[in-house]
């Protein structure tokens, strides 16, 4: 989104300061309807290739500014997956958008940025 883009140009200029590293993360879900298997490999196949796009692009954009860059292409609750991450990698500071990709309006912040904001365990930037 354009909110993701504008917080990763923030990131960038954070790590390049303080010679910081970025993690790129997106994470899918996989939603519960009924259809058949094939329809459901295929459904899953077309999430990952729009997630691994969008990591793809970002991945671009840290690198022509050379910050070290890793990506994570995650399956699960959004939230719950970027806190994991938090923990797991040991991330002093996150930088999100405050909206994602739902087209709701009139949300002051978007419910992913709120959650993280409200749990994570280290300092969160919301980047407009």
């Amino acid at each position: 989104s354009e909110h993701s883009i504008r917080a990763l140009k923030n990131a960038i200029q954070i790590a390049k300061k303080f010679d910081g590293k970025i993690i790129l993360i997106h994470v899918y879900t996989v939603s519960s309807f009924v259809i058949t298997p094939a329809q459901v490999y295929n459904y899953v196949q077309a999430i990952q290739e729009l997630g691994n796009s969008i990591l793809e692009e970002g991945q671009k954009l840290v690198k022509a500014e050379g910050v070290p860059v890793e990506t994570k292409l995650q399956e699960g609750q959004t939230i719950e997956k970027i806190l994991e991450t938090i923990t797991k990698e040991k991330i002093n500071l996150v930088v999100l958008g405050s909206r994602g990709l739902s087209k709701l309006k009139g949300i002051i912040m978007g419910s992913v940025s709120e959650g993280v904001t409200k749990h994570s365990p280290c300092p969160v930037l919301v980047v407009k």
